[in-house]
């Protein structure tokens, strides 16, 4: 059984997760909607609705990982969300189709779809799984929610820096580089 502060740090952070992109796609919501049409993966009409619909289920599991009954829910739903956004991202991979924006960059923030978005996603689907474990029973303390905030500051700073490094700075170093970068190596 997972203790509770570990609990909470994970579906706290994962609550984060899944509300800033909510956020950002109803900021930018021809954006998104442009974005997931890229994919082609739905039929337009399909598609449509999908583009409405994603932003609402992101925030609705936001929401549900908050309160102890609906936890388990909520956690799964963002699991089996983010296990589709790596599909997605995989199959447009493998069609050869890199340069399309992968909808997760948020306003203003377009990014080529890469194989470290799909990884990204099946590791944030793992995260969301484990909110979703039994808790012990134990009340928390003090030292708890010092190590539960923490440990959300961190996470949200560590995933913030591993997305700009990966979405924004490796790219542009590699374009510094040229095109034989790698045959001058």
């Amino acid at each position: 059984m997972l203790d509770p502060a570990i609990g909470i740090m994970f579906a706290l952070s994962t609550a984060g997760l899944f509300a800033a992109a909510s956020v950002h796609k109803l900021r930018d919501f021809p954006g998104f909607a442009a974005a997931l049409d890229a994919y082609e993966l739905l039929p337009p009409a399909i598609g449509r609705v999908a583009a409405r619909c994603i932003p609402i289920a992101e925030l609705l599991i936001a929401v549900a990982l908050i309160p102890a009954r609906l936890r388990p829910a909520g956690a799964v739903a963002g699991c089996l969300l983010l296990l589709i956004y790596a599909l997605a991202v995989s199959v447009n991979l493998l069609r050869g189709r890199r340069d399309i924006d992968c909808g997760c960059g948020g306003p203003g923030n377009r990014r080529h779809i890469a194989p470290w978005m799909v990884w990204r996603n099946v590791a944030l689907a793992a995260a969301a799984a484990i909110a979703a474990l039994p808790w012990r029973d134990r009340p928390l303390v003090a030292a708890d929610l010092v190590t539960i905030g923490g440990a959300v500051a961190t996470a949200a700073f560590l995933y913030l820096a591993l997305d700009r490094l990966l979405g924004d700075v490796a790219p542009r170093a590699a374009a510094l580089r040229g095109p034989n970068a790698e045959a001058r190596r």
